[in-house]
């Protein structure tokens, strides 16, 4: 597509184009995957060196560009939270990248003026970070801020010049490779931190599609993705916000039970008391796992696991595939369980099926003798309540902040995985209903957002980093799981055919995520590419277990 042939008079004449250079090496002229040559212990230092170079000089950057012209009072700005500065850190600089097909071709003039009424008036994504001093007041001095400055929708649409054979003879390859040339390139700092990637060729499921990137410091994932579904419209009423499933109906935190009357007797009081003390031995112990993770506790050495150390500098791949939402709910209601119950289930079944295939052992009854192997994931939790669509659609309309909440207010939960042969394929789905519940008793996420933020203010941000990092690299995998819209969307008036986000930057091999989007489910993994060249087949294992669950289910 010619920007200029469809761009607003008005705007700019001509869109920023950024030559990437798209590794197609991995695959052969029969398409079968080739093994890619590892990086060494020294290249992974040097791409810690160059990282850290780069975000040096980008935040140097981004300090000046504040400072150009603008005398910053103390009331200028808005500091950084401790979860938003976590992100800036050397191991743990961390970016969402959410590919998003689209069932039209780019209309570059409606996108444009779409991001000028809704993301570009966002706080956040209208400004830098800034570390300058601000006047009289010398305890913020050196603190990271948010300053507001002009955003030029030129610098953050990107139209990558790719191999026109590429994109015709396998159009979902070149995305898959672009995408993945992405977790390498740095962003400027002396911009706000997001992008919008423009890919306008049809792949096998969409007719073109767009990649927003954007800095996990900008705020926690649920928060960024309902504020990219506020962006968009119904497709049956474009003047109306989509619709999101309904979400449980509780009448206090998930852990809480509600207080029974006088009337329903000792027993009931004793039990209900009862479970606060549960609640309280669940989340002791929860807390020393989770301390003894960050200092020592590491999972056992498998295939799943980073297989050396600076896994966070290196080259990521992302894989995605639909699932049905309608069999995940078929197993929910058969199980009397919920979605995530069922999805860790699944996610239990998939890693089981990927790492006995891997360990080349073909005796089914030895793997069913075997025990199983716990592997645990790091779970990210949003502690708040999420802005709703319409008050985040009120603050970009606003421009300014509207009392809801925004910012990265994350806790930290360590979900254990197994890894084993059931000759019931549903054993999975009780087991992950099992983890679920047993989580659902604590308060692991509320203490390490609240300790976290302790140790920053005793310790400072890099002790802070140092543990997160240590919990990191001694468990396997991250895991998420995110509720889209229920109804099809429209995006800046091109319909939306699919959602993908992930995540990279931080120091896994591994990253799964879950996201629902009308009667689908699309599976996102992030990997190793040099430790997963066989990405599809792990995604070929998960839906194959998610298979014979819901045959499983059927039969019941």
């Amino acid at each position: 597509m010619d920007p200029g042939a469809t761009a607003d008079p008005t705007a700019p004449s001509t869109l920023r184009k950024r030559p990437i250079s798209v590794d197609t090496s991995r695959r052969g002229g029969d398409g079968a995957p080739r093994e890619p040559a590892r990086r060494s212990e020294g290249g992974a230092s040097e791409a810690r060196q160059e990282s850290e170079r780069e975000e040096e000089s980008s935040m140097a950057a981004a300090a000046a560009a504040a400072a150009r012209g603008r005398d910053l009072e103390p009331e200028a700005g808005e500091p950084m939270s401790p979860a938003g500065r976590l992100f800036r850190e050397t191991h743990f600089n961390c970016y969402i990248v959410a590919a998003i097909g689209l069932g039209a071709a780019v209309d570059v003039a409606a996108a444009r003026a779409g991001l000028e009424a809704t993301l570009v008036r966002h706080p956040r994504f209208s400004s830098v970070q800034t570390s300058l001093q601000v006047k009289d007041d010398a305890k913020k001095h050196g603190k990271p801020r948010w300053v507001r400055t002009t955003v030029n929708l030129d610098d953050h649409i990107i139209f990558p010049c790719l191999d026109p054979a590429a994109t015709s003879a396998n159009p979902d390859q070149a995305v898959e490779d672009y995408l993945s040339s992405l977790s390498t390139a740095p962003m400027d700092h002396s911009r706000p931190l997001w992008e919008l990637h423009v890919l306008d060729f049809p792949t096998s499921e969409a007719a073109s599609a767009v990649v927003v990137r954007m800095h996990h410091s900008l705020g926690d994932g649920v928060s960024l993705l309902s504020l990219l579904i506020a962006c968009t419209r119904s497709a049956a009423d474009p003047a109306r916000l989509p619709e999101l499933p309904p979400a449980p109906r509780r009448a206090g935190p998930v852990h809480a039970r509600a207080r029974p009357p006088l009337s329903a007797g000792l027993v009931a009081l004793a039990l209900w008391l009862w479970s606060y003390v549960v609640l309280a031995w669940h989340t002791a112990v929860d807390v020393a796992c989770f301390v003894a993770t960050a200092w020592f506790l590491r999972d056992p050495r498998t295939s799943l696991m980073a297989a050396s150390e600076g896994v966070e500098f290196r080259r990521k791949r992302f894989v995605h595939r639909t699932l049905s939402l309608d069999d995940v709910k078929f197993v929910k209601n058969a199980m009397k369980c919920t979605v995530n119950d069922v999805l860790i289930g699944v996610t239990n079944a998939g890693l089981s099926r990927y790492y006995f295939r891997k360990t080349s052992d073909t005796n089914n009854e030895r793997k069913k003798s075997q025990k199983s192997i716990c592997v645990r994931s790091a779970l990210l939790v949003n502690i708040r309540k999420t802005p709703g669509l319409h008050a985040l659609a009120e603050m970009m309309d606003s421009s300014k902040s509207n009392g809801a909440k925004w910012g990265n207010l994350i806790g930290y939960i360590i979900l254990p995985f197994h890894i084993a042969m059931h000759n019931d394929p549903l054993e999975y789905i009780r087991q992950g209903k099992r983890t679920a519940e047993r989580k659902k008793t604590s308060l692991e996420a509320v203490f390490t957002y609240w300790s976290g933020n302790l140790i920053v203010k005793l310790f400072g941000m890099k002790a802070a980093a140092a543990l997160c990092y240590g919990m990191f690299t001694n468990t396997t995998l991250s895991f998420s799981s995110m509720v889209g819209p229920a109804e099809k969307v429209e995006f800046y008036g091109h319909p939306i055919v699919y959602i993908a986000p992930s995540v990279y930057g931080h120091s896994h091999a591994l990253t799964v995520h879950y996201q629902s989007y009308v009667n689908s489910i699309k599976l996102v993994l992030a990997v190793d590419d040099a430790q997963f060249p066989d990405s599809h087949q792990l995604l070929d294992d998960f839906a194959e277990s998610l298979r014979l669950i819901r045959q499983a289910a059927s039969t019941r």
